[in-house]
């Protein structure tokens, strides 16, 4: 199922930080696409820059009939974070999260469900409380060129 995002850009700043980006839409690699960009830098308690968005106006989403989230993704050859939040979560730095590869060409990613460890929280995931999907530049100094074309729930 596909998923109409819509992208926001959130950055350490919001916490003192001071990495750096942008989330804008261009043509990468021959796709229309959603590209966060900048410096993430671990300064200042910082370490990271993101583009995420809410998961329509019901309260949570109920994704337990697909297994997983699969994305279509250009990038650096860095490795990214998705992190997922449901209505089980009560504090901003609290998610659940995976790891994937950007590499230098567009590349359909499957992350599934059961591979999304929690993130300072004792809560287990539940996709039938799904809220928010965000994709991340995290945790170390590096610069950071992500774009994704498509993101989806798969089965």
């Amino acid at each position: 199922m596909n998923i109409d995002a819509d992208w926001e850009y959130v950055a350490d700043r919001v916490m003192g930080g001071v990495s750096a980006g942008a989330l804008q839409v261009d043509d990468v690699g021959g796709r229309r696409a959603h590209r966060l960009a900048g410096d993430v830098s671990t300064q200042n308690n910082g370490g990271f820059i993101q583009m995420a968005f809410d998961l329509g106006d019901a309260e949570v989403f109920d994704a337990s009939s697909w297994t997983g989230i699969e994305i279509d993704v250009f990038g650096n050859d860095e490795v990214y974070d998705i992190r997922l939040r449901t209505d089980q979560l009560t504090r901003p730095w609290q998610s659940f999260r995976a790891t994937f590869n950007a590499p230098r060409q567009w590349t359909t990613v499957q992350v599934p469900f059961t591979s999304f460890e929690a993130n300072k929280t004792d809560a287990t995931f539940d996709p039938a409380r799904l809220r928010r999907i965000g994709v991340l530049a995290y945790g170390r100094d590096f610069k950071a060129d992500v774009a994704v074309s498509q993101i989806r729930f798969y089965r």
